[in-house]
């Protein structure tokens, strides 16, 4: 089987930064559009700057369309989007699932929605995989990829930064109350939607994030249970030295002193940034290593072929199913 055309994959805009980063791979993305904003239906939207790769198709039009791959990203996606806008056809294109986040119902024997021989189940962190009750359905992890930094870490301002949106709203599963706690403390400024109700500074664009958070001394993240954050990746690759909890896949990213600082102790992590405050040298020898792992472990490049290659182990396990009178083929 050979595809001879730049791979056509449908999906919807549920992750705006995880969609932007997705659309550096060499493959096409088309995204539903409706004239009333919902929930993966809001377009390309003015906050990243998509390229001409990442293509909005009226809702009505998507049935007319040829596609390669469909990739769902919610379980609205799965268990209702796709059979309200797309055509008997087109569901049973090769499909692929990316899970964004470890199980909430139970975190060990949840079993995940998509069981399907067929399909490709892809998690985001080791961690999701191993959490989730995966059953018949072949998985695989693609570990986040962010671009090289635009920015060099500044870390004069003698503050934490934490980047969470709705963070009080999303309550002690994303920290707010650690967040409470730590900031009676230590000077920390909280960005993110959502938070200027809560004395944050409100929403900073994508594009000029880097360089809003790289003044900080440090970067606070105090999720207890999700993946592994974008803006954790993102903060690392400037340089900033990060500060967080010894949870979910942080275990496996940081090694406490080194390239970073974590641990289950807030108290230690308190001390942790009252250091940094004080010793701003050992603050950007922390971010230098840990902006070397990312370098390495977020690699774009590696990010974007993992994707392409998943795309098409999942066209090939469907391949029976596909029709075979497709001229793509």
């Amino acid at each position: 089987m050979t595809i001879s055309h730049r791979l056509k994959i449908f999906t919807w805009h549920i992750h705006g930064t995880y969609l932007y980063y997705l659309s550096k791979g060499d493959f096409d993305i088309y995204i539903p559009v409706k004239e009333k904003s919902e929930e993966g239906y809001h377009g390309r939207g003015e906050t990243f700057p998509f390229g001409d790769n990442v293509i909005e198709i009226p809702v009505e039009q998507v049935r007319e369309m040829e596609f390669d791959c469909i990739l769902f990203q919610t379980n609205r996606n799965y268990l209702v989007d796709q059979f309200e806008i797309l055509s008997d056809r087109q569901r049973l294109l090769p499909k692929v699932y990316v899970e964004h986040d470890p199980p909430t119902d139970h975190p060990t024997d949840t079993q995940h929605i998509v069981q399907d021989t067929e399909m490709v189940l892809v998690h985001v962190t080791h961690y999701n995989r191993l959490m989730w009750n995966n059953t018949i359905t072949e998985t695989r992890v693609i570990e986040h990829g962010v671009p090289e930094s635009p920015v060099t870490y500044d870390g004069t301002l003698e503050r934490g930064i934490v980047v969470i949106n709705h963070l009080h709203q999303r309550g002690r599963k994303l920290g707010a109350d650690i967040f409470t706690e730590v900031a009676k403390h230590v000077p920390l400024d909280l960005i993110g939607m959502g938070t200027l109700e809560y004395g944050g500074l409100g929403e900073i664009l994508h594009p000029d994030l880097p360089r809003f958070t790289s003044q900080y001394r440090f970067f606070f993240n105090p999720i207890r249970y999700t993946s592994m954050g974008l803006a954790v990746c993102e903060a690392m690759a400037a340089g900033i030295p990060v500060v967080a909890l010894a949870t979910t896949e942080n275990a496996s990213v940081f090694q406490n002193g080194y390239n970073g600082f974590m641990h289950t102790d807030v108290d230690y992590l308190i001390d942790k940034m009252l250091m940094l405050l004080q010793d701003k040298e050992t603050a950007k020898k922390v971010g230098a290593k840990g902006k070397e792992l990312a370098t390495e472990k977020f690699s774009m490049q590696r990010f974007t072929r993992e994707w392409k290659e998943t795309f098409f182990t999942a066209i090939a396990n469907n391949t029976p199913q596909y029709d075979k009178k497709n001229s793509f083929y």
